[in-house]
Parts: C-alpha cells; structure tokens; sequence
C-alpha cells in the first residue's frame, strides 16, 4: 500500500480522494494540503488523514511516499519539479502544465530525480478507449489516415471557481477542462501534431460560459484530424480513428462502434469503471516498480505542446507549425 499526501483539497481533489480513500488495494491518502485548514478539517477526519497548509509540510512528512498534485494549472510545473527533487513520485492532475517547454522541465525533474510520474487523464482509462487502442493496434483497419475528437460538459457551469475563469489559468475556454483529454487521445494514437489550426467563438462570458473551440491538426506522420469542444452544453464524448479499411469510434465512457469495409457494423457496450481509481491504481503501480505508467513522458509533452499551439493559434488567427 503506497501511502501519499494530496495537494488540493477543491471539488477535483475532493473527487480524487473520495475515489481512492478505503477503496483502492493500491494507494490511501495519509497527508492533505489546503489553504482552507477550518473548512476542510471535517472532510479530512472523514478521510483518515491529517491536514497541513504547504507543500513543503507533505514533503517533510516521513509517512509520505508519493504526491498528488490537484492544484490550479499555473502551480503544476513548479510543483512537480519540487516534489521530484524531494526524491518522490509524483502524479498531476491535468494539464501537466500550460506550456511545452514547462512540461519539458517538469519531465526532466523527473527523470533526473529517476521518480515515476503520472497525469490525470482519467478517460484514457475509460473502457471505451482501452477498447479503442486494441482496435488501432491490431492493425484491423489498415493504414490510419483521420482522427477526431469531441468532448463537451457542463462542469464549467457546475463548478465554477474564480480562478478557472482566468485566462492564465484556463486559457483556451474548454481547453484546460475538456479538450486536454482529446489532446491526450491523439498524441496516443497519431503521435506528434506537426501544424495545428484553431478558432474561438464565445457566446456569453462570465461564471457560466457559452463558447466552443473548433481546431484542425496535421501529424508529423501524415495523419489528419479535428478536435471539437463546447462550454457548457450537455456531456458529450466521442473519438473516431478512420483507416483505409475500417474505423473504429468511443462514444462515451462504455460504447465502441467498429465498421468495416464492406458495410459491417458492430456496435459493443463494456461494464462501466471508477477511471479516477484506475489511474490512482496505476499510479500506485507505478510507485512500487509494478510496471509503468501507462501514459508515457513523450505523450504528456505532446499533449502540451498540441495544447499550447491551440492557445496559439486562437490568440492569432494563425496556423502554428510545432
């Protein structure tokens, strides 16, 4: 049992603890960090572990093996870098961070301090997209020439806080929330983005937006595809791979459709899973020398680099060539 401190004790973090605390095999929480001591004391005795208001404290405590970063996405690179040095694993919540050379800082505290490191993008883990892997690596659908990707929520609206309102925390509207996981998909399944095109349409600002992300990409080896993302319409998941002789698409969390040449169609449902549980078990793995992370380091930098381009591109007008 790999016992680790939680660094942000807001709704995500809260999600995080609730999903592991008594109920993973893998990993429990033993330490909390909080700026909110009082109001979060009640919640952390219901946990079973102590509270503290720094990083530095999680980090002093001989209990700790491992770190969960759940902190607002400017902190996360430098956070990471800290906890590395400390000589701990260290996992981050999504995004790694908010730019591709401070993503490659992070990865390089990492590898350094030679800690294993995971990020939170929880719908890898989805039964849907384990399926859709399987299918793009089997080799069934030929030479893969497209992807896209849509995710769309209403958590912006839901669980809105200030600082998720601001443009250095959450630049790119839907991006940091939503869009992040369809990055993810696709430094997975296309690799590297090689020139990336986006737009931004906003409808109405404030603590509950109206806007939608639309981006176009080119992979360094060939591959097309495009991203959508809508703040804050009903939940909404898809990602579709389109080979020369067949496609296979996610719907959701559960759901894989396959066609094939020749007009066969399949449509599969799998069992539902806890994904927050998954990656904290993953992690856990990970930590004990079980086997790696299943997200690699170069798809945690492609991922940033894509996301960075996005913001990029919206903020010109123009396509950005990575």
């Amino acid at each position: 049992m790999i016992n680790a401190a939680i660094v942000g004790l807001g709704w995500w973090g809260k999600n995080i603890a609730d999903a592991v605390q008594g109920k993973s095999r893998k990993l429990r929480f033993v330490h909390g960090v909080t700026q909110e001591l009082d109001a979060t004391q009640e919640y952390a005795r219901s946990k079973g572990f102590r509270l503290s208001a720094t990083l530095d404290a999680a980090l002093a405590d001989p209990a700790v093996q491992a770190v969960v970063l759940a902190t607002p996405h400017s902190l996360h690179a430098d956070q990471v870098v800290q906890v590395a040095k400390a000589g701990k694993p260290v996992f981050c919540e999504k995004p790694l961070s908010l730019t591709r050379a401070d993503a490659e800082r992070a990865i390089a505290a990492v590898k350094a301090a030679k800690v294993p490191v995971g990020v939170g993008q929880n719908k890898r883990f989805w039964p849907s997209m384990v399926e859709l892997r399987r299918v793009v690596t089997s080799g069934g659908l030929g030479r893969i020439m497209h992807v896209e990707g849509h995710y769309s929520n209403e958590h912006s609206s839901k669980f809105f806080a200030p600082w998720r309102d601001s443009p250095t925390e959450t630049p790119g509207a839907g991006m940091t929330g939503t869009g992040i996981h369809i990055l993810d998909a696709f430094a997975n399944i296309a690799g590297p983005a090689e020139q990336i095109t986006a737009q931004f349409i906003s409808h109405r600002t404030g603590a509950d937006p109206r806007d939608t992300v639309s981006v176009l990409f080119r992979f360094a080896n060939g591959i097309s595809g495009f991203l959508g993302a809508v703040r804050a319409s009903p939940i909404y998941f898809r990602v579709h791979v389109f080979g020369d002789t067949g496609s296979v698409e996610a719907l959701g969390e559960t759901q894989v459709v396959t066609r094939l040449t020749g007009g066969k169609t399949e449509v599969r449902d799998f069992p539902k899973i806890d994904s927050v549980l998954a990656e904290m078990d993953a992690f856990a793995d990970a930590v004990a020398g079980k086997a790696p992370y299943p997200i690699t380091t170069d798809e945690m930098v492609n991922t940033i680099a894509s996301f960075e381009a996005v913001i990029s591109s919206i903020a010109t007008g123009n396509a950005v060539h990575l």
